[in-house]
């Protein structure tokens, strides 16, 4: 299943706050990305309707094992493909902006050719 770009950044911002402070409310979600709090309300709603998040009771915010697999993948992306940009030269902030479009379009294969290439030219 076709998942949109907007839910791969929430998943995404969910892992990244997890990581970052132990837990995740909707609202540092809302805080995080710059957005409203019911359109952030909303989303999780679509995203917990779909499988990909669990809320308990007192409103912390988890990721199930397909949401945590696509945050996964997107952070790893986003990753790669900006340290790529910053090594190249690319000022941070254009390379984190760019990163965040290019994750989400780039194909699994041109990806993972990407990431062969200059992880080879590493070693």
């Amino acid at each position: 299943m076709k998942i949109l770009e907007s839910a791969e950044n929430y998943l995404e911002t969910i892992l990244i706050l997890k990581r970052r402070n132990g837990s995740v409310r909707s609202v540092d979600i809302a805080r995080e990305l710059g957005y409203s709090k019911p359109s952030v309300s909303i989303a999780m709603r679509n995203l917990r309707e779909n499988g990909y998040v669990k809320m308990t009771e007192d409103g912390l915010l988890s990721l199930t094992t397909e949401g945590a697999a696509i945050a996964e993948r997107m952070y790893e992306r986003h990753t790669f493909i900006s340290d790529l940009l910053i090594s190249l030269g690319v000022d941070r902030q254009n390379a984190l902006e760019d990163a965040c479009r290019i994750e989400h379009v780039i194909s699994e294969e041109s990806f993972s050719a990407l990431k062969k290439y200059f992880t080879e030219k590493k070693e």
